[in-house]
């Protein structure tokens, strides 16, 4: 089977990434039955909290491609996808998401991110969400401006 195929890429990315002193994430991005990009965890190599394999996947397909747009891809994920690359995944068009391993089965490592999940439900507007909105005085305009250069 052929998911299964790029399923086991993604977890052997994640044993590498052991291997180099990161943590146990791969994902593997795939359109059409080809491989158009894959990734290890990336934090512990340049500190960066975004660096996530699914991220690093999607960030080097949609440079393969030339386009934000992913539609018609699918992520294979050695782990449950959080919050942030979830989302990336939604707004780059991925339209499918596989995962090995679970929340559940990360979490006696310290590997879950359902709190994140948690917090997210409860809202921008809930306490202790830390969003806050502020506009400059007199700042107006800039959607409008976008739409009209841009859109």
């Amino acid at each position: 089977m052929q998911a299964e195929r790029f399923m086991r890429r993604a977890v052997e990315l994640a044993r590498g990434n052991i291997g180099q002193g990161g943590r146990p994430f791969g994902a593997v991005l795939v359109r059409d039955g080809q491989v158009l990009a894959e990734a290890a965890n990336g934090i512990h190599l340049d500190h960066d909290p975004s660096a996530h394999a699914e991220m690093l996947a999607i960030r080097r397909a949609s440079a393969v491609l030339g386009t934000p747009r992913l539609d018609g891809c699918t992520i294979y994920a050695s782990g449950h996808p959080c919050p942030m690359c979830l989302a990336a995944m939604y707004i780059s068009g991925v339209g499918e998401a596989w995962y090995a391993y679970s929340n559940e089965d990360g979490a006696p490592y310290g590997l879950s991110t359902t709190a994140v999940y948690e917090r997210l439900m409860a809202g921008p507007a809930s306490p202790g969400s830390g969003l806050r909105q502020l506009r400059p005085e007199g700042e107006d305009g800039l959607y409008r401006e976008w739409a009209q250069r841009c859109g």
